[in-house]
């Protein structure tokens, strides 16, 4: 047998390996990113009910609440894709899905994943227009704040090029599944979540939520 032939099997299980590993960091970094835009929520929720308290008892205001929570509001939304794209939370129809042959599915799954890159894509291209005018016009809120229109409009942009880095990932990712015949690895990367997948995270939730309680 000719040499890279032999080789041929060795590079494609060293290459499945390397984008299991990178995944995995993918997941990692996606769960810091939800992490940190939750916090960002809650500390938007929290002004604004600091400025409405002290309108209320004292007739002070904060100033800017509104407009700094929806910065927050839409830097959250970004940054927060894709770990939602990850755990598969995307809403997904599939009243006929689910009675397609496994492998057909499969290809349904892949193809799904690229028309919301192919979307994502489009997002971010626009939006990096919208940035780059802000940047240009050095463009202000027109608000007492006076925000440079750049800075949150950046974190918003920063989001959905770190949405689109993820998704290219889980489609090289599900690609080589896809060409190796691997439907299992495909289903886990962009299949629709079973029944079963649901309810063991529902208990998994349950149980730490006990254990919190005994703590």
């Amino acid at each position: 047998m000719p040499l890279f032939l032999q080789a041929g099997p060795t590079i494609m299980t060293g290459s499945i390996s390397f984008f299991t590993c990178l995944y995995g960091y993918a997941e990692k970094a996606a769960r810091w990113a939800v992490l940190a835009s939750g916090a960002l929520t809650i500390a938007s929720v929290l002004l604004i009910t600091v400025d409405v308290l002290l309108r209320k008892f004292t007739g002070w205001t904060v100033g800017g609440s509104d407009e700094l929570s929806g910065y927050a509001f839409a830097i959250s939304t970004t940054w927060s894709l894709a770990y939602a794209t990850l755990q598969r939370a995307n809403v997904r129809v599939d009243v006929l899905y689910q009675y397609l042959p496994v492998r057909l599915s499969a290809v349904l799954d892949w193809l799904s994943l690229v028309c919301l890159g192919v979307f994502i894509g489009f997002v971010t291209y626009y939006g990096y227009g919208v940035v780059a005018e802000s940047i240009s016009n050095n463009s202000q809120a027109n608000t007492p704040l006076g925000t440079p229109l750049a800075i949150p409009q950046g974190l918003w942009f920063a989001g959905l090029v770190f949405m689109c880095l993820i998704l290219a990932l889980m489609l090289v990712r599900a690609s080589v599944a896809l060409i190796t015949g691997d439907i299992e690895v495909v289903k886990a990367i962009a299949g629709v979540r079973s029944t079963q997948e649901e309810a063991e995270e529902e208990a998994a939730a349950g149980e730490r939520l006990i254990e919190g309680e005994r703590k």
